[in-house]
């Protein structure tokens, strides 16, 4: 159920740098002078029951291991940044940041695993939370959470990938439930409109800046060319008129992508990078991006034709200490959304199964 990178895809993914990159290449931004106080924003307080020294006399080292369990997985396998920071949103965006995403389904009970939306989550994103939990078990049993893993290799690795570094408060519980169904009703699609998008980060407290901060993690991964094939085969404008693609993409991009997606229908693991530029590298270069015709999702061009979401693609795309700032920001407030503590929760022995079975709700 859950993809790990195959060589079918690896190959795509080096076809589609091989076919745009020439052109793609002159489309790199300059440097910019960064002036100071650009980027804004307010300071996210952690609950009052959250610190970033939580394991500090119980399991001191819990960072560190986490950190030398992550790192090692992407240097092993460079597409684990992408993926676990995936996977920190499914998780936190759906029932509050709890670890209900990792909870594996049995012949007893579905899970989020079930929701199509997660079907595509990659295997190398749980498998390294498995090794950090395994690690941490060893060193300080029962006492750190799956959720608090989560949130700290998410940070490890975009920091390791070139990204900022920000407060993680620490003392989450894991959740006692998980369901199939919510994932696909709360969860952004990649077809959704920027009204759907606002609508749907509102309703969980989320600014339309904090929506365009986040999105710039598009900056790391690939996405499946069933997520944008609509854009590059039988496309018609809003008017019905056909076209060869949508006109919006950069030409050679867009031809790059339909031969690297012609055969997505026999092979749906083909994909291709978010980022064709700097696909590895956590940086502005998403934003940059978007103003050249090089968004890959319809999602990543609404953002920058929105006249409420385009000057923020502008900041972003000429100010990467704006983006960091921002996106540290708000990938604070997301880690602290929705958080189970006390009673609520409780710290899982294994991150994909409940200690005593799920909770009804």
């Amino acid at each position: 159920m859950y993809h790990h990178e195959t060589p079918a895809m690896r190959l795509s993914l080096l076809l589609l740098l091989f076919l745009v990159a020439p052109a793609a290449a002159q489309l790199v931004a300059p440097p910019v002078v960064v002036p100071p106080g650009v980027a804004g924003g307010a300071h996210v307080p952690p609950p009052t029951k959250l610190s970033p020294d939580f394991y500090s006399q119980s399991c001191p080292r819990a960072e560190r291991i986490i950190a030398e369990v992550v790192q090692a997985k992407q240097m092993a396998n460079p597409t684990t940044a992408a993926g676990v920071l995936r996977v920190f949103f499914h998780d936190c965006f759906v029932s509050g940041c709890d670890a209900s995403v990792l909870i594996a389904s049995n012949q007893f009970a579905k899970s989020e695993h079930d929701a199509e939306i997660n079907h595509s989550l990659p295997g190398d994103a749980f498998d390294a939370v498995v090794r950090s939990k395994l690690a941490l078990e060893l060193e300080c049993p029962g006492v750190v959470s799956c959720a608090d893993i989560l949130s700290l290799a998410s940070r490890v690795l975009v920091t390791m990938t070139g990204g900022p570094r920000y407060p993680v408060p620490l003392g989450r519980k894991d959740s006692l439930s998980s369901s199939p169904t919510a994932p696909d009703v709360e969860l952004p699609h990649s077809n959704y409109t920027v009204d759907h998008l606002i609508q749907l980060f509102g309703a969980k407290g989320f600014t339309v800046q904090e929506l365009v901060a986040l999105s710039g993690a598009h900056t790391l991964g690939f996405s499946h060319c069933q997520e944008f094939a609509t854009r590059l085969y039988n496309f018609r404008d809003k008017g019905g008129k056909p076209e060869d693609f949508d006109p919006t993409m950069n030409p050679s991009y867009a031809k790059g992508l339909q031969v690297v997606c012609k055969d997505y229908l026999k092979d749906p693991t083909i994909a291709a990078f978010n980022d064709i530029i700097t696909p590895g590298k956590f940086d502005n270069m998403y934003f940059v991006n978007l103003e050249r015709g090089l968004g890959l999702l319809s999602t990543d061009e609404e953002l920058w034709t929105d006249p409420r979401t385009k000057p923020l693609v502008q900041l972003y795309a000429s100010n990467s200490t704006a983006f960091f700032d921002d996106f540290g920001r708000a990938m604070e407030k997301l880690s602290l959304y929705g958080v189970k503590t006390g009673a609520d929760g409780e710290i899982r022995r294994r991150c994909d199964t409940y200690n005593n079975g799920p909770v009804p709700k």
